[in-house]
């Protein structure tokens, strides 16, 4: 009898002292790894990834209040998929199976043809191509709308960053002068500037007993326009870099993680528009038909 992963397919690229594991359900990154050393908080083969852990996030990243928006004049209804606060809750694209369009030694392409869903009546197609060099790894995704509408979207990715033990101890570096307070049911209900608060990380300084479930906008790009967030601890670090479009960074220290996840990484999830975004149209980008829109990131060693 063949045991299949519950994340299907195993993809494997290398290239140097790199490795990483993308699985065929979801086009998650479940494994990179610097050396042998993590880079990112990953799960074994025979699991299914904890708290969304290294999925990209499609056609939505985070939360939509009672799965409920309007978008020209139709109001629609998505799936509730977070049950607990009663939600809709990080797209439609995390446990379908995605197809290897080409996979070389150092980078692989999947692809998914996302057909109308309850709430969400377009077809897009999906890409997502995991490339590895000797300086980290680069991520970059697309979307096709080959509807005759236009479209709603927004990308999003969900890698936890560790640097081997508790995210405690660890030192990290956010350009980010706007955070969001939410409410009980993780909606946010007023940004604030994050000076003279627990969330100002622009100033490296360690993450402590800081718990973060948060939404970061105001971001400061680097001269090249690229977007850092760094961890670092002793002699090692990651960081997380994001391209143009990117405009919010959803910050978590995996407090409500099971065992041994629980504050073991810190997820730092790229994103382009905020959480509730179909609801209040924020950054929401309209693909009209025939047309495309795609985001890059990356994470390397330091």
């Amino acid at each position: 009898m063949t045991i299949i992963a519950p994340t299907g397919t195993q993809h494997t690229i290398t290239a140097g002292g790199l490795r990483a594991v993308v699985t065929e359900v979801g086009a998650g990154l479940r494994e990179l790894t610097h050396e042998g050393r993590p880079l990112v908080l990953g799960y074994g083969e025979s699991e299914t990834p904890f708290g969304s852990a290294g999925l990209p996030l499609l056609p939505w990243p985070n939360r939509i209040e009672d799965g409920k928006y309007d978008f020209d004049g139709q109001t629609r209804q998505l799936a509730i998929t977070e049950p607990k606060f009663g939600n809709a809750s990080h797209g439609l694209t995390r446990t379908l199976p995605w197809r290897a369009e080409t996979h070389e030694e150092s980078s692989i392409r999947l692809g998914l043809r996302l057909f109308p869903q309850p709430g969400y009546p377009h077809i897009l197609d999906l890409g997502v191509t995991y490339t590895l060099d000797p300086s980290g790894l680069t991520v970059e995704f697309d979307a096709h709308n080959l509807g005759g509408s236009d479209a709603p979207y927004g990308f999003g990715a969900h890698p936890y960053l560790t640097l081997g033990g508790p995210v405690d101890d660890a030192v990290l570096e956010l350009p980010a002068s706007r955070w969001l307070s939410v409410d009980e049911r993780k909606i946010p209900v007023a940004g604030h500037d994050v000076d003279g608060t627990p969330y100002d990380f622009r100033t490296p300084r360690p993450v402590g007993g800081t718990a973060l479930d948060t939404a970061f906008t105001g971001l400061t790009p680097g001269p090249d326009g690229v977007v850092r967030v760094r961890l670092t601890g002793g002699s090692h670090g990651v960081e997380l870099w994001a391209g143009e479009g990117v405009r919010w960074l959803q910050l978590f220290t995996g407090d409500a993680l099971p065992g041994p996840y629980r504050r073991a990484g810190l997820a730092v999830e790229p994103m382009s528009c905020p959480p509730n975004a179909f609801r209040t149209g924020e950054d929401v980008i309209r693909i009209a038909p025939g047309t495309r829109t795609g985001h890059r990131w990356g994470i390397r060693p330091l």
